[in-house]
């Protein structure tokens, strides 16, 4: 059997996620026959089924589930190997650094200035994105270690807790829940979070699009605004919360959300001497701020 190529996995993820030929097809920029072809020809160079085809519906066979856990790891492992490779050859490399804007528990500048002192240190590049692109673009080769609140999808990353701290609601200044000194989620039923989700089901800082909705806000300054105008509500860490202060917002701790820690993140197989250096300075920096923090916890599989 030959192997099979990046094109039919791009192909056959792309009909596994969307469960349809057509929304597949408009995805790839391609017409629909062609990649019904392409599928049928990986069916029978496999000898197995993929997928089961009705009028109304398609499904993912059991083959085709292990296909597409396998593929899309697979294709990550591609898209991570050509960036990696343009880092590596570059003139001037850098270490690259992911991380959500002011979502660094206030240690970032130390930690630079801590890493930048150290022999194996390389100029940094900070890769700026939203609340939880950072394990993704470590896995794809877009950055070299990252700053992560946790829980996060650790798969082909290795970690270490940096801090644990609370996390608040900021509402609205003028919100009748801002008289009082502390809440639980059920308080809040009935508000909604900056993606649309009910803020009452307590799933701090994470702002996946609903289906249907609006892009949701995703920087700081446009939650902040939303949030004074009592349009939504937001789980902040309380790092953050010291860090803006605004006369339109309170903060209020909710008694029954789970604290949010902060960890540095980076790839199982990275062997960069300035990938070890931002690890450790960033470990010595938290430890001094903070003291030490529990080892994370990994489920099997994650």
């Amino acid at each position: 059997m030959n192997d099979l190529e990046v094109r039919q996995l791009r192909y056959f993820v792309a009909v596994a996620e969307e469960l349809h030929f057509g929304r597949a097809a408009a995805r790839l920029g391609m017409a629909q026959p062609p990649l019904s072809r392409a599928v049928r020809d990986t069916e029978r160079q496999l000898g197995v089924a993929l997928f089961r085809r009705t009028t109304r519906q398609v499904e993912l066979t059991a083959a085709g589930e292990v296909l597409l856990r396998d593929a899309r790891t697979a294709l990550e492992a591609v898209t991570a190997a050509a960036h990696r490779a343009r880092q590596a050859g570059s003139t001037s490399p850098r270490l690259r650094v992911a991380l959500k804007a002011d979502v660094d528990g206030g240690l970032l500048p130390q930690v630079l200035d801590t890493y930048s002192a150290d022999d194996a240190s390389l100029p940094p590049e900070l890769v700026l994105g939203g609340f939880g692109v950072q394990p993704q673009a470590l896995r794809d080769g877009l950055a070299d270690v990252g700053l992560v609140l946790c829980p996060f999808d650790s798969r082909g990353l290795d970690s270490e807790p940096l801090l644990t701290e609370p996390v608040l609601v900021a509402l609205a200044a003028a919100d009748p829940l801002a008289a009082r000194t502390r809440l639980c989620l059920d308080d809040l039923t009935g508000r909604k979070l900056p993606d649309g989700s009910p803020a009452g089901h307590g799933r701090p800082t994470e702002h996946t699009p609903q289906p249907g909705a609006t892009r949701p806000a995703t920087n700081l300054s446009e939650i902040f605004s939303l949030v004074e105008t009592g349009s939504i509500v937001f789980f902040a860490p309380a790092s953050v919360a010291r860090r803006h202060p605004r006369p339109g917002i309170s903060y209020r701790p909710v008694s029954d959300l789970p604290d949010a820690t902060l960890a540095v993140a980076w790839p199982q197989d990275a062997r960069s001497p300035a990938v070890a250096a931002f690890v450790r300075a960033a470990c010595s920096v938290a430890a001094a701020q903070y003291g030490p923090v529990e080892p994370l916890v990994r489920s099997a599989g994650t």
